[in-house]
């Protein structure tokens, strides 16, 4: 397998080197759409030298193309709209028809991205009703480099109806739709994802050269030729599904992955934001948009509850390891706990999912009055054997999704680190957090386990984020990354 896609990438590169024609990468097709107010990249090859001109609207840019045959054009933004026409010139012409100009994102991400809109609750339902021609997605074959690419495997932008939706990555459609409805302009989606991938293949091998903790590890030979996954080779897949697509002018990001880092959740805390960091500086662009799905509820452990919570939870890890990489600027994160399936990785509830992803990027990237989400914890404070719990919230009000009253999910421990379960109430605003176990509390947890039973939201029906006050040591703070096995 690998032998053939070594084959395909040569027998390609040779094309684009001996053809007369001019050409422009795969994803440059009828029915693209194109970033709204910011400088478009169109660029692609041609006989070495030969000039390219390149028209689109009311703009016409010429170039020479360079010795190995490479041409690129800088146009100015355009305003949200179309359909357009859009040409390119040499030896020969190139006419697109139907492109648009509205916001792209690029979705990426493991299994959980990759999941369909045909595999979802109520799918049947959802593809009848798709009648979104100016929501349009190009799926990113799957593929493996060991050294950056030019291009990728030729492809569709497919509009989200009836006819085309089924095959749509369920996530990227969702928050497609509710950005559709809302902002009322075309929507692109690059779609790029592959199951069961590491964060580690979607990160540059520049990138890892930036990083004191990877440096090393990248600065011995590849041998992605001998390995039997080679889709978790560090890089293999920035390689192939990320660095042909720049610097195709985009918005920003939505990301659904972390499943296969669960084992390495510590490392996690340095190796997604160096992911994030690696990608903006690849598009240039400091202040690219990048949001992501945390984690949702799964028993990992078949059930097995390891020891106590304390290092119980190598999810719950995860997700905190997500949580703190909000401290990167630009970023944003929807939580899921509440809609997990137990006994599946993949829940087929995506519809929220999504949902929860675009009204976190209304608000903050599109300056819309929406609430963007639940409850985050702000402080603790405590009173003889109370835990009194603050809550930043978006702005809707806290609530116990349980006619009782009662809310679930919350722990608590002493000077012991042992944690209990604890009982809580909404008291004034707060969430006072008492355990019969524990006098005196100095940490309090909360959906800190894979499988999550918490009901605190607010009143917009987000719930709250997972979180814990102390800092005790957790069971995968030293584990690390190691190279796939040959």
């Amino acid at each position: 397998m690998m032998k053939k896609t070594w084959m395909i990438l040569s027998c390609l590169a040779i094309v684009l080197r001996v053809s007369a024609n001019v050409t422009l990468p795969a994803f440059f097709t009828d029915g693209m759409v194109l970033q709204r107010n910011q400088p478009l990249y169109i660029w692609g090859w041609s006989d070495k030298h030969e000039k390219v001109t390149v028209r689109f609207r009311q703009q016409q840019q010429s170039v020479k193309a360079g010795s190995d045959g490479r041409w690129m054009v800088k146009l100015q933004p355009e305003a949200a709209g179309g359909p357009f026409a859009l040409t390119v010139s040499g030896k020969n012409t190139i006419a697109l028809k139907d492109v648009l100009v509205g916001e792209v994102w690029i979705c990426s991400g493991q299994s959980n991205m990759e999941f369909q809109v045909k595999d979802v609750t109520n799918a049947a339902a959802e593809i009848k009703n798709a009648a979104y021609p100016e929501i349009r997605e190009f799926t990113v074959k799957r593929m493996v480099a060991k050294e950056p690419q030019q291009d990728v495997t030729p492809g569709a932008w497919q509009p989200a109806t009836t006819a085309h939706v089924a095959e749509y990555s369920a996530v990227s459609y969702f928050f497609a739709r509710e950005l559709y409805q809302r902002l009322h302009v075309p929507v692109g989606l690059i779609h790029t994802s592959w199951g069961g991938t590491q964060v580690e293949a979607w990160i540059s091998k520049a990138g890892f050269l930036n990083s004191n903790e990877f440096r090393e590890m990248m600065s011995q030979p590849w041998g992605i030729d001998s390995i039997k996954g080679p889709n978790s080779y560090p890089g293999a897949l920035f390689n192939a599904m990320i660095h042909p697509l720049i610097p195709y002018a985009v918005k920003g990001a939505i990301w659904y992955q972390g499943e296969s880092n669960v084992t390495r959740a510590w490392q996690y805390r340095t190796s997604f934001p160096l992911m994030i960091a690696d990608w903006r500086s690849r598009w240039q662009q400091p202040a690219f948009p990048f949001y992501f799905v945390q984690l949702t509820s799964f028993d990992a452990n078949h059930g097995k509850r390891e020891g106590n919570s304390a290092n119980g939870s190598t999810w719950a890890e995860l997700r905190e390891a997500q949580q703190q990489t909000l401290s990167v600027p630009g970023t944003g994160m929807a939580v899921t706990t509440d809609i997990g399936e137990e006994k599946d990785i993949h829940p087929r509830n995506k519809q929220d999912v999504g949902k929860r992803l675009a009204v976190n990027v209304l608000k903050n990237v599109y300056a819309q009055e929406i609430v963007p989400g639940g409850p985050v914890f702000s402080k603790m404070d405590i009173s003889g054997n109370k835990a009194l719990i603050s809550f930043a919230d978006p702005g809707a009000g806290l609530m116990v999704q349980d006619r009782y009253g009662y809310i679930r999910g919350f722990e608590a421990a002493g000077e012991d680190q042992h944690f209990y379960y604890a009982q809580a109430q909404l008291q004034e605003g707060r969430v006072v957090v008492t355990c019969d176990q524990v006098s005196r509390p100095v940490a309090v947890r909360y959906n800190w386990a894979d499988v999550t039973d918490g009901n605190l939201f607010n009143r917009e029906g987000y719930p709250a984020a997972p979180f814990r006050t102390d800092q005790w040591k957790v069971s995968t703070q030293d584990v690390k990354f190691r190279m796939p096995d040959k």
